[in-house]
């Protein structure tokens, strides 16, 4: 069967991986902080003068976010270390039930399950980069380990899905970075190994009916080694997204996997964002559009020209007032201030549609904005590339701090024009003389 999936996998390849495909890779762009030596420049960059040394709003740091996210992956990984798998399925189980999630949305499950298997991947990816004979033990024993535990655990669903997530991973590492030309035939033999043996451990599992999002995502992963991909992907994600539908990411998953550049159409984007903004109207209001929509037009330009601009709009503001809190504040603003311009050129309607978004950052920092999560706007430099290596946090998250300051001093030019000195409070931005 993988014979025929060839072609196919070869065109799934040519595309970079996001940001908000499934949630499995959503996890490559915080195991690789230590790896790459030099930071992408972002497409476009901001202008001179200085505004934000006009400027006074608190900067998190260490965003609650990116707090819950460590601490959830270090306890997987520590109760892997430990081999204490029944306690480490347990927390997996349990917070899979009661969808627990960071405050941007990160499942708790997921990141337990990533910090579990993340030794293991590690040394597979390290095995593979220094070349290392396929029979290496770093690329075999780990995985067999993750192998024994999960069948010592009576093939529990959620060991299942964190065994699969690994196969996938060590999968896309042998199939490396280089383009489809360029795979070698052990390569591509051994990354479809890989994709079967995820495929064939989750083949017992049905999300929807054991009520978890973790088994669900874990399929809509799956969706990469798959002959129907196409035919599936809809109804895959619909089921992931009724399952957990107060979660964003899924949606942003699913706009993506739309792309013609994964499984889908344009056609079938614009439809799926209606539906998906229709079933999820009591959470999200419009923002169901919004989100679907979210990255697959920052990544595509026929996207970008064919999103319904109002519907768009009106689901920001949807989002906004049933989500307020800071953390959706910097995603949004970060988006329209900076990810959604880095496409720019390319397409005259899509520009156009661009540069109405980009308009929302105005209301969206003058009325909500009180503090800056620089890693947001970092992830936003790079148009939410979770494949990115980056050598340095710090450095990483001082750039983010850079351009979002930047960012929101171009939008008080002419107050600072004046002589004014922003200061952002609770109530609002203050304008002080200088």
């Amino acid at each position: 069967m993988f014979k025929l999936l060839l072609p196919w996998l070869d065109r799934l390849f040519i595309s970079v991986t996001t940001a908000f495909e499934s949630l499995w890779l959503t996890f490559r762009s915080k195991r690789s902080t230590n790896m790459a030596e030099d930071e992408p420049a972002p497409i476009y960059a901001l202008p001179s003068p200085r505004y934000e040394e006009h400027l006074t709003i608190p900067v998190r740091d260490k965003a609650p976010d990116d707090t819950a996210w460590r601490a959830a992956q270090e306890r997987g990984q520590f109760l892997a270390r430990q081999e204490r798998w029944e306690d480490l399925a347990r927390e997996m189980r349990q917070a899979d039930e009661k969808r627990e999630c960071t405050p941007g949305g990160v499942p708790i499950a997921e990141l337990l399950a990533f910090g579990a298997r993340s030794d293991v991947v590690l040394a597979a990816e390290h095995a593979l980069r220094e070349e290392r004979a396929p029979r290496d033990g770093a690329l075999i024993e780990g995985i067999k380990g993750l192998e024994i535990a999960r069948r010592e655990l009576g093939n529990d669903p959620h060991m299942s899905a964190l065994v699969a997530q690994a196969h996938l991973d060590i999968g896309w590492a042998w199939r490396g970075e280089t383009g489809q030309d360029e795979i070698a035939p052990l390569n591509r033999k051994r990354c479809l190994a890989h994709f079967e043996r995820a495929t064939k451990l989750m083949a017992p599992f049905n999300g929807l009916e054991l009520d978890s999002p973790m088994v669900a995502a874990t399929q809509c992963a799956l969706l990469v080694g798959q002959a129907d991909a196409g035919a599936r992907v809809s109804d895959d994600y619909e089921d992931l997204i009724d399952l957990d539908p107060n979660n964003h990411r899924h949606m942003r998953a699913l706009g993506c996997h739309l792309l013609p550049r994964w499984f889908g159409t344009y056609d079938e984007l614009e439809l799926q964002a209606r539906r998906t903004a229709a079933r999820t109207q009591d959470i999200w209001g419009a923002g169901g559009y919004t989100w679907v929509y979210f990255d697959a037009m920052a990544l595509d330009e026929v996207a970008c020209e064919q999103v319904d601009l109002d519907f768009f709009i009106d689901g920001l503001h949807d989002i906004i007032a049933t989500h307020p809190e800071q953390e959706m504040i910097n995603l949004l603003a970060a988006f329209c201030a900076v990810a959604i311009r880095q496409g720019e050129g390319i397409s005259a309607l899509a520009d156009q549609n661009r540069a109405e978004i980009a308009d929302c950052a105005n209301w969206l920092i003058r009325d909500h904005l009180t503090e800056v999560h620089p890693m947001v706007w970092a992830h936003a430099l790079t148009g939410f590339d979770n494949n990115l290596r980056v050598t340095s946090v710090n450095r990483f998250a001082a750039r983010g701090k850079r351009f979002a300051l930047q960012a929101i001093g171009e939008l008080f030019c002419e107050e600072i024009g004046r002589g004014a000195h922003i200061t952002f409070t609770p109530q609002g931005p203050r304008y002080d003389a200088t």
